[in-house]
């Protein structure tokens, strides 16, 4: 979870958060697999509970299908597997910093399942994008979610109000 800044160095290379080394490691994941986002000008990075979920979701597409082609063609084509050296540091290369924009410095956003690599300026108006779509969505929902339960708490000694 979270997101990290980090500068690529002389080489091009960008150090993974550690955070998201330990998820990489547990995972078992030998690499980094990165593929350009379906809908996002970032990248989705991660590992095999990555590559098991894409492969869960294409799985429930007809083999032959048009749609189940493009959407491999779009995860699988233009995907690549990063080396991740002993200090934790990968080598983006040109491919994917272009589809994202990258310079010499990303973000590494958490996503729970994945993680995305961001240009920070470009993730600084998604998050911005997002954070308005989420006041709207909970507008529309009459407030019934992201707001706490209210607990009922019955231990003796407790005034009710």
């Amino acid at each position: 979870m979270s997101n990290f800044t980090n500068k690529l160095d002389s080489k091009g290379r960008v150090s993974i958060p550690a955070s998201f080394r330990a998820v990489l490691a547990r995972d078992g994941f030998e690499g980094l697999y990165v593929h350009p986002a379906l809908d996002a000008p970032a990248l989705d990075a991660g590992g095999n509970v990555l590559l098991n979920e894409i492969d869960a979701f294409l799985s429930t597409l007809s083999p032959y299908s048009d749609e189940r082609d493009q959407l491999s063609t779009a995860l699988f084509g233009t995907s690549e597997i990063l080396k991740v050296d002993p200090e934790g540091r990968v080598i983006l290369t040109d491919t994917v910093k272009v589809h994202a924009g990258i310079g010499d410095t990303v973000t590494f956003v958490g996503l729970g399942h994945k993680f995305q690599i961001w240009e920070p300026e470009r993730f600084r108006a998604h998050l911005e994008e997002a954070r308005t779509k989420v006041r709207d969505l909970k507008r529309a929902l009459g407030s019934r979610i992201l707001e706490p339960q209210a607990v009922q708490n019955t231990s003796p000694g407790v005034r009710e109000r």
